[in-house]
């Protein structure tokens, strides 16, 4: 009989790997080190582990229902309800490198763009904190962007940035999966009500818009009509359709960024608006001969068709406006 699946903190504070795995494959089963305790929304990379630590935290012990090497893949197949089919690749990448893939079947079918994301700062900004909301449960890190990231409570949206003590710009994060339970469900429209209540705010998706039209529990024509219904309700919260978690995550950061500094801007032009003298009345504008050479001819001078006015036909517009004839 297969033993269990655990998964356990990686004692080792400094790796990039926070999470140990133990697959029951032969008498010691196999280690590796994860990246994420489960592919929900990518695939997590791993890499060998030395062995299972004597003393370790276990964060989950789920009995086995399958565990079969085939090839370069290892199916796991666990005893629940949900989250229960899974396989590691094991895979070499540039230099020839070892490297361990950790899959479902949704996250193996995801887009890959095949793009290189900037590194460079957004909007030129030398430092940047982007809020991430308590109840987001796998926020996006922001590992490779120069920003840092404080966890609250936000008052809609997952992520958020702040200008002066106030709320600037918030986004919140769907899977596809989300997006539609929440649109089916009625939900979508009120997270939209909230988010318009921001002055910049958007609704990020991590898939293709073309996914809407694969559904299988749902009609895709009550998906796309809903989105189009909920787009044309509130204008000013777009529904971006990003591809990829990783495409997405770049796009947030981005956004947030570019909304921090328009904001910043905003703000500085009111105060300078603010400090300018109130009050002060512009000279009057000098009035056309077009002007002057109608008033003539309502008040009986004689002025030519064409050309110049003399001037004192001129002096006695003059006299007319202080007078108020």
């Amino acid at each position: 009989m297969p033993d269990d699946f655990v998964v356990a903190r990686n004692p080792e504070t400094e790796s990039t790997l926070p999470y140990l795995v133990r697959l029951p494959i032969g008498r010691q089963g196999i280690v590796l080190k994860a990246r994420d305790t489960w592919p929900r929304t990518a695939k997590v990379y791993c890499h060998r582990a030395a062995g299972w630590p004597a003393d370790v935290e276990v964060i989950e012990r789920v009995p086995v229902r399958s565990c079969v090497r085939r090839g370069a893949a290892i199916d796991l197949v666990l005893d629940r309800g949900r989250e229960n089919r899974s396989q590691f690749v094991i895979t070499r990448i540039r230099g020839g490198r070892e490297a361990i893939f950790w899959q479902t079947a949704r996250t193996a079918k995801q887009a890959r763009p095949n793009v290189g994301l900037p590194t460079s700062r957004a909007s030129g900004l030398a430092e940047l904190q982007i809020l991430v909301d308590v109840h987001e449960r796998y926020p996006y890190s922001f590992g490779h962007q120069q920003v840092s990231t404080q966890r609250r409570a936000l008052p809609t949206g997952d992520y958020g940035v702040e200008v002066d003590g106030r709320l600037a710009a918030a986004v919140e994060r769907k899977s596809l999966a989300d997006l539609v339970s929440t649109l089916t469900s009625g939900r979508l429209k009120y997270v939209l009500a909230d988010l318009a209540t921001v002055p910049r705010a958007a609704v990020v998706v991590e898939d293709r818009y073309s996914a809407v039209f694969k559904l299988e529990w749902v009609r895709p024509s009550v998906a796309a009509e809903g989105l189009a219904e909920c787009q044309v309700r509130w204008p000013t919260v777009p529904i971006l359709f990003c591809e990829t978690r990783a495409l997405a995550q770049e796009w947030t950061y981005r956004f947030l960024a570019a909304a921090a500094v328009s904001t910043a801007e905003e703000r500085l032009a009111e105060v300078v608006a603010a400090s300018l003298p109130v009050g002060v009345a512009l000279p009057p504008r000098e009035p056309s001969t077009r002007e002057v050479r109608r008033w003539a001819i309502d008040h009986g001078f004689a002025v030519p068709d064409r050309g110049r006015l003399r001037p004192e036909i001129w002096a006695a517009y003059a006299d007319a406006q202080q007078s108020g004839t």
